[in-house]
């Protein structure tokens, strides 16, 4: 149980400090999610008393985390940390919105079509990023001054 509770301590001061919109105070963070500053402060100590699945629900839904295992599941906290940082590079590049479309062939679940559309998202990040780097490297050449005959 001890183990549990560091993760989630863990895991909530990450997202209350790496959030795109953060970071946020315990203050802050408490009144985003309707949740007192003592609760979520005991939370990130350790000490974990009064602590509730609803509570972690409401603090997940307020920083708009849909998947509540981020505070239990290593492979789901890893993910959306992923899929916040690729946010914040967006919101860096000054990116506003992005439409997508969810097309699933019939029989497939829909949301492994959304899993594998922001893998390939981030993949096409991070392969344009070593692009750029790559381009950054190279030797730039004296272009001819149009003004000169």
């Amino acid at each position: 149980m001890h183990a549990a509770k560091t993760a989630i301590a863990r895991r909530l001061r990450h997202i209350r400090q790496q959030h795109p919109e953060g970071p946020f105070t315990l203050a802050g963070l408490a009144e985003r999610a309707g949740v007192s500053k003592r609760t979520l402060a005991s939370a990130e100590s350790v000490d974990g008393t009064n602590l509730t699945v609803e509570t972690l629900v409401k603090v997940a839904h307020s920083l708009g985390i849909s998947r509540v295992g981020y505070f239990l599941d290593d492979q789901v906290f890893d993910q959306v940390n992923s899929e916040l940082e690729w946010l914040k590079k967006m919101r860096s590049q000054r990116v506003e919105s992005v439409a997508l479309r969810q097309s699933a062939p019939a029989g497939s679940p829909a949301g492994s079509s959304l899993n594998e559309l922001s893998h390939l998202i981030t993949h096409l990040v991070s392969t344009a990023e070593a692009a750029r780097a790559t381009l950054e490297d190279l030797p730039r050449q004296d272009l001819p001054d149009d003004t000169q005959p």
